[in-house]
């Protein structure tokens, strides 16, 4: 009888448990969200772009460890985030007007893209990690430039 009754409580106690950490779970992404707007929302234009590689770089590392688990979910949804960082916010961000960087940049991201399309058909790691290399020798240009510049 003692153990029915400590199993009973042992049983609420984890099951409370289980609540609480979805909920600390939920707080802790509200907040991850409202920080991240926060950055985006003060963020100068530099500071967007910058923002932009990380973004990148977080979803490629993501795609990567899915691919390496067998998450088919997983590593669709992160291609698609890192496809549409380069699609919709680099390359929408640049002024091909500006001259031959411009177009260059726009040629560079069309093919990071067309390669992460690749990846999602193939689970090549090595065009992921070209793809990987790319965005980190462009973000770290990127940082490396003054803000005011």
């Amino acid at each position: 009888m003692p153990y029915e009754r400590f199993s009973r409580s042992a049983m609420l106690i984890e099951s409370t448990y289980k609540v609480n950490m979805m909920q600390i779970r939920r707080g802790a992404q509200a907040y991850a969200r409202v920080g991240l707007e926060t950055a985006v929302m003060s963020a100068s234009p530099h500071q967007l772009i910058v923002l932009l590689f990380d973004g990148l770089d977080k979803a490629i590392y993501q795609a990567r460890w899915a691919i390496e688990q067998g998450d088919i979910a997983m590593k669709g949804a992160m291609l698609s985030k890192a496809i549409a960082i380069i699609d919709e916010g680099l390359r929408a961000a640049l002024d091909i007007e500006q001259g031959a960087i411009g177009e260059d940049l726009e040629r560079l991201y069309a093919y990071m893209s067309h390669s992460l399309v690749k990846v999602n058909a193939s689970n090549d790691l090595d065009l992921l990690s070209h793809v990987e290399q790319l965005a980190g020798d462009i973000g770290g240009a990127w940082r490396a430039i003054a803000p005011g510049v």
